[in-house]
């Protein structure tokens, strides 16, 4: 088998080519596929009314979907996109390396892209993928074989890839949004839209697994699906059995570009609250607690002292924010908000996103081994802020923590790695990159401020704590740039 066949790529569902970052092991992402056929609706149409909710007949789901089908609309969009004007001669590298590289003026060029939408409302709103409609100069939606309408975009959010649109219309059939908290992994579901361009197409599934979350943007809570879906389906309905809309499909995980059983829907219960916003305010306002947390292993439970793997970790709590206010510390564990399990950093971050600016959450935390609850009223998330919220003498190599060379904090490693005075501890200058320590993170210029919550001053400080616990992975504390970590590093 060649290497390009062994390359699996994570897809947009949609038209347009989007070309992200390696996912996973070697998962390499690339572009959807794009196309020009018009997608077909096909079933009969509830004027100014919901579909209505309907349970599959045995061996057949046409009944379903034939009520959700009218709902689906087909999506196209023309995008301006800026290009050199120049010779094709200029697109081979050895031409370039004798001649230079252009310097023409650019030129511009429309670029069509394919995708599917869900009516949501009887007077024209739409959910999609925001990348079905990202940069588009206009947008069209296609409603059964001939109904065609010049799309308005009411708002887009590129964090989760959901968008509003809408069109001028009156008592068309709509879909509504099912509870996507009550899925349950085997549930069946229909997926609907227009793959390949080639017409409104349904597929039928499981869901496979709940809460994804694969780095493909930044706020994930995917719906993993085997129903087949392929490039167009983007913006398309994700259905439960009664015809309930549970999901927006978006992304596919494929080695040829074809549906491979390993498909993502957004949640509708995330869409739904993106799309109030969007109607409100024409963007998401995402709330904010004002702490770094990092993920719960097991290393680092068995340095807390855990029973269980379980939260997450505040690994530093920043100034003049809600959750300093509210008298979070850093070192708290979050089990969970406002009675809901929090056990991953995503999780965390789309639970308080999505609560609402100025509301009030309970979060239960575990804080030396006791439970206890602190109530904080969430701010805004400011602009600045990436994501990275919820969202983080020398001395030899210890035979307790192998492969790490620390030293003293001199001026002149101060001033070369530009770490502020008032910080205190011992800088990292080697990690063997074989050891547990650079498995878990560690790295050259990271500067060791405490371990085991006990201050690091200089070198004799460092290696008379790493003592402490010698049966339990080793806990540290970090500065890295202007963040601090927690980590936790098996001996």
């Amino acid at each position: 088998m060649s290497a390009s066949e062994r390359r699996t790529s994570l897809r947009w569902l949609g038209g347009g080519a989007l070309i992200l970052a390696g996912f996973l092991l070697g998962l390499i992402v690339s572009s959807g596929g794009a196309g020009n056929d018009t997608g077909v609706a096909v079933g009969p149409a509830s004027a100014a009314a919901p579909v209505p909710a309907v349970e599959g007949a045995h061996g057949s789901y046409a009944d379903v979907a034939a009520r959700v089908m009218p709902a689906v609309v087909n999506i196209s969009t023309d995008k301006v996109v800026k290009m050199p004007d120049m010779h094709p001669f200029f697109d081979d590298p050895l031409f370039r390396r004798f001649f230079g590289e252009p310097r023409g003026q650019e030129r511009e060029r429309i670029e069509k892209a394919l995708g599917s939408g869900v009516i949501v409302s009887p007077d024209g709103y739409i959910l999609t993928s925001n990348h079905v409609v990202s940069k588009a100069s206009k947008v069209r939606v296609l409603r059964g074989e001939n109904e065609e309408y010049e799309a308005e975009i009411v708002g887009q959010d590129e964090k989760s890839d959901v968008a509003l649109i809408k069109i001028d219309a009156e008592d068309l059939p709509y879909l509504e949004l099912g509870d996507s908290s009550a899925l349950r992994i085997g549930d069946e579901v229909l997926a609907v839209g227009n793959p390949f361009g080639v017409g409104q197409t349904v597929t039928h599934g499981i869901v496979s697994a709940l809460g994804r979350s694969i780095g493909l943007i930044d706020y994930e809570d995917f719906i993993q699906t085997d129903a087949a879906i392929n490039p167009g389906n983007s913006g398309g309905a994700l259905v439960n059995m009664r015809g309930e809309l549970v999901g927006i499909n978006t992304a596919i995980v494929s080695r040829s570009g074809g549906s491979q059983g390993i498909g993502f829907a957004i949640p509708s219960n995330m869409a739904r609250r993106i799309m109030e916003m969007l109607k409100e305010h024409g963007k998401v306002q995402r709330a904010w607690l004002g702490v770094l947390v990092q993920p719960v292993d097991k290393a680092m439970a068995d340095a807390l002292g855990l029973d269980s793997v379980q939260g997450v970790l505040v690994s530093s709590v920043e100034d003049d924010t809600p959750a300093q206010e509210a008298g979070v510390q850093e070192g708290d564990i979050i089990l969970k908000v406002d009675g809901k399990p929090v056990n991953s950093v995503s999780r965390l971050r789309n639970i308080i996103s999505l609560a609402g600016v100025g509301t009030k959450v309970k979060l239960d935390i575990l804080r030396d081994g006791k439970r206890i609850t602190k109530t904080v009223k969430l701010g805004e998330l400011p602009d600045d802020t990436a994501g990275g919220e919820e969202d983080t003498g020398e001395g030899k190599s210890s035979e307790n923590l192998q492969g790490v060379k620390v030293r003293n904090l001199t001026d002149a490693l101060r001033q070369r790695l530009d770490i502020p005075d008032d910080v205190e501890g011992v800088v990292v200058v080697d990690v063997d990159r074989t050891s547990n320590a650079f498995d878990r993170g560690l790295r050259e210029g990271d500067v060791i401020t405490e371990v085991w919550r006990e201050p690091v001053k200089n070198v004799r400080d460092y290696k008379r704590l790493l003592k402490k616990n010698p049966d339990r992975p080793v806990l540290l504390k970090l500065r890295r740039g202007d963040r601090s970590l927690l980590m936790a590093i098996p001996r």
